[in-house]
């Protein structure tokens, strides 16, 4: 597999060999040394391509360093836009959910999409049958919004996402659990009622856990992102042939 492709998350690195769409290992990496993890991953094959989006900022040296360690660099990012401008997506969105919205349309080919990812922040995506964006909202994520519960208020210690959800608190860690899965169940419903004839599709760390409680049809793919940086990496490769 000649092509590498990486998604730099808020608190996670994750990345994959791929061949067209066809992904090979996943590799997931948490810690500071960013750059020198890439170098350790294409230190036995250099890859023809290198697509990489990410949220944070690479400084020019990491950059210098990257193009140097493959064919060609694709990167994604605030400050490089144009792959999400490219496919015709408005150009604030962030570079992982472009990825998600062009993987979506290549699966799910002549329908709508709804597509949910749940990270750091729940992003929420719209596409058309035709493939047309339509938009999207973004809203906090679930460990989020247990955090910020802690966070700003002395009364609450921090929770995390539990096994069984009760329909009612009957103490204050399951008023908490419950009052924060159930407000993002009634959330995400209320997005896919609004949307029936859509495709509904999640992804993100929390994609399985959500999908198990709802009544909807639901798709869960969890390489999404990466299925998508491997489209874009896919057509540099066709177009320079």
């Amino acid at each position: 597999m000649s092509n590498l492709v990486i998604d730099i998350g808020s608190t996670a690195l994750k990345a994959a060999w791929s061949d067209g769409v066809t992904l090979g290992k996943t590799f997931r990496y948490q810690g500071e040394r960013i750059p020198g993890f890439i170098s350790g991953l294409v230190d036995k094959e250099r890859p023809d391509m290198m697509v990489i989006s990410t949220v944070k900022d690479l400084s020019a040296n990491d950059i210098r360093m990257l193009e140097e360690s493959c064919g060609k660099l694709v990167l994604m990012d605030r400050n490089h836009t144009e792959e999400t401008v490219a496919h015709g997506i408005f150009p604030y969105v962030s570079p992982d959910r472009t990825a998600s919205i062009i993987a979506s349309r290549y699966l799910f080919k002549g329908k709508g999409c709804t597509v949910f990812d749940f990270g750091t922040a729940m992003t929420v995506d719209f596409t058309g049958p035709d493939g047309k964006y339509l938009g999207g909202n973004v809203s906090p994520g679930c460990r989020t919004r247990f955090k910020a519960l802690s966070r700003y208020s002395r009364q609450f210690p921090l929770y995390d996402t539990p096994d069984i959800v009760r329909e009612t608190g009957n103490s204050l860690q399951t008023s908490v659990e419950s009052g924060v899965i159930s407000g993002l169940l009634f959330e995400i419903q209320g997005y896919i009622d609004k949307f029936k004839e859509n495709t509904v599709v999640f992804t993100g760390g929390d994609a399985i856990y959500f999908a198990k409680r709802m009544k909807n049809s639901i798709f869960v793919v969890c390489n999404l992102v990466l299925m998508g940086l491997a489209l874009v990496a896919d057509e540099y490769v066709k177009n320079t042939r």
